[in-house]
């Protein structure tokens, strides 16, 4: 997690909450301001009143048709930066130019996500700027928002229900709409293609390397039965902890989704399934442990690495043919960011820029992998509302 940063300042209130500037009055306010002046111009009768003032009520009676809402204009009321958290191992989606914290290039952000952003910022009117930091450390990144410290957070954040919940189960963030699909897959040694051509040849022997935390891990627990659409572990299943080994009896005790595990099962390192038909997992990190992943594959000391489709289509293309993507998920997901749940306007703001810059999800990864400025010529398209 991200701690209080200084240089950092409060800005106002978020928008939405009580007292926060509103750059519009309400739908209703302007309604009656029109009523009330075209009453009087009847009243008067006076050519050059109702020139003067029939100018003003149709200025008025066009923003109220047109509404208020901020997604026709500005996002942030006087256009101040919003303190934004970005992950920086999660290349080329969202990294850091140097991945040694103590560099000067880790607050340097880069790839997918980071050009997004930089698209936002340059869309005239909407007022966006993004002050960026990075966050080495992946689990409940995307909780963030709800701190008064940061005011959006992303870098490659699946969008799942139970990542917008706090410890205490109450919605605490919101994801802007979908901007990057997302397909879990296995990556293997290029002789194995076809004994892994699908999840169907994974086996008790087979090794699938994962880390903890993540859609991949979930995913491959679901996909392969070991555990169920809610991430109860199927009874039987052992689990090996630095606490020692558990067995999972099959209720809720034993959990493992990509927004939460159950405690007994922090640490975790290998998976034992209780059957010949589901594969062992290993657990060689959290999300920053990507290069231990393809070492362990590159030595065999594990036969798969689950996880998404972008990062292992990227590892194989680094490989020179060592590796390929065989097994893909038929599931398609997608990646958002996170803002305060009480940022509503501000969301909605945001999602309707978002909505320009991929034309409504037509462009994504695989174009802005073709040419890197496919949003900024997008957002230099944009006219406002």
């Amino acid at each position: 997690m991200i701690s209080d940063r200084a240089g950092w300042p409060d800005r106002p209130r978020k928008t939405g909450e009580a007292g926060a500037d509103r750059a519009d009055p309400p739908h209703g306010v302007a309604l009656s301001a029109v009523v009330s002046l075209i009453s009087v111009v009847m009243h008067t009768g006076k050519h050059v009143r109702l020139l003067r003032v029939g100018v003003l009520a149709t200025a008025l009676l066009s923003s109220a048709c047109r509404g208020t809402a901020p997604e026709h204009g500005a996002c942030t009321p006087s256009g101040e930066p919003l303190r934004a958290a970005f992950y920086a191992f999660f290349e080329p989606v969202s990294y850091s130019a140097d991945p040694d914290p103590v560099s000067p290039g880790f607050h340097t952000h880069l790839g997918y996500e980071a050009d997004l952003l930089t698209a936002l910022e340059a869309m005239e009117g909407a007022r966006l700027s993004f002050r960026r930091s990075p966050v080495a450390e992946w689990p409940g990144i995307w909780l963030l928002p709800a701190r008064p410290d940061v005011d959006i957070a992303g870098g490659g954040i699946t969008i799942l229900e139970s990542r917008t919940r706090n410890d205490t189960g109450e919605v605490a963030v919101a994801f802007t709409s979908g901007h990057i699909a997302f397909r879990q897959s296995l990556l293997v040694r290029a002789e194995d293609a076809e004994q892994f051509s699908d999840y169907e040849g994974l086996t008790r022997d087979v090794r699938v390397g994962v880390l903890r935390g993540t859609t991949g891990e979930a995913r491959l627990l679901q996909i392969t039965g070991l555990a169920d659409e809610d991430g109860v572990l199927a009874a039987g299943t052992r689990i090996d902890t630095p606490r020692g080994p558990v067995v999972a009896d099959g209720t809720p005790d034993y959990v493992i989704t990509a927004a939460r595990a159950s405690a007994v099962l922090d640490g975790r390192t290998r998976i034992h399934p209780p059957s010949r038909t589901m594969p062992q997992v290993v657990h060689l990190g959290d999300t920053s442990g990507e290069l231990e992943l393809l070492d362990a594959l590159r030595e065999e000391t594990i036969d798969a690495v689950g996880r998404g489709e972008i990062g292992n289509r990227e590892a194989a293309r680094a490989s020179g043919g060592g590796f390929v993507v065989a097994a893909l998920d038929s599931l398609a997901e997608y990646g958002g960011f996170t803002l305060d749940a009480r940022d509503a306007d501000l969301r909605a703001c945001i999602d309707v820029k978002l909505k320009w810059l991929t034309r409504d999800r037509e462009i994504g990864f695989a174009e802005w992998r073709e040419d890197p400025m496919v949003f900024l010529e997008r957002a230099r398209r944009w006219e406002g509302g």
